[in-house]
């Protein structure tokens, strides 16, 4: 088996994997994108877009259960790979990958953290979300994620970035990736401006 921790998604974080019932990491000694590709498309999580070194997502336990990981890029499961099962490493050296499907999202151009225009990390590059769809719901579940309470206004604002997502929640979600959600979909997009909110809470 094969996870990511650590990260804000399960498409980001510490690579591990279990072998006879432990979970262990991998060495960041010759770590790179074809290795953290083999790992994203492993978890149905897309591509990498970044491979990380050096315990980028904390400190793993356990057993180091391989180094100098060297996968083509193809192979189907991260165990297929050219590894050394033998290492001279420590936790402070855990991999990490960061994946095209993970989603994270930031508010711009507010007061602080908890005010402006929404923008979500998305396939390696950020973008603006629609406001076609943007409602209490959607705002709170993003206010929520980021911990800043719940959403006071939804102002908006002009789209400047390359992208535009468009996401529509039934109800109050863990978070706005586990809402129906689009990417470059233009027609739920039709002369939207950019969503944006203010939260009650206030960022640190």
């Amino acid at each position: 088996a094969l996870r990511l921790v650590g990260g804000r998604s399960r498409c980001e974080g510490r690579v591990e994997l279990e072998e006879e019932g432990t979970w262990g990491t991998v060495c960041d000694d010759g770590w790179d994108i074809p290795d953290a590709d083999v790992v994203c498309r492993q978890l149905q999580c897309g591509h990498a877009v970044r491979a990380l070194g050096n315990a980028a997502f904390g400190r793993g336990h356990g057993p180091i259960l391989r180094d100098e990981v060297g996968c083509q890029g193809h192979e189907r499961h991260l165990w297929e790979c050219p590894a050394a099962l033998e290492h001279d490493c420590s936790h402070k050296e855990d991999a990490g990958a960061v994946c095209s499907e993970h989603q994270e999202w930031r508010l711009s151009g507010g007061q602080d953290g908890c005010a402006g225009r929404v923008e979500v990390f998305f396939r390696g590059t950020w973008s603006t979300v629609c406001n076609s769809t943007w409602y209490d719901t959607e705002a709170t579940v993003l206010c929520r994620t980021l911990g800043c309470g719940d959403a006071l206004r939804r102002p908006f604002f002009r789209h400047t970035l390359p992208g535009k997502m468009t996401y529509m929640c039934g109800s109050l979600q863990p978070s706005l990736a586990q809402c129906q959600w689009f990417f470059n979909k233009s027609a739920p997009c039709y002369q939207s401006g950019a969503a944006g909110v203010i939260c009650n809470g206030t960022g640190s």
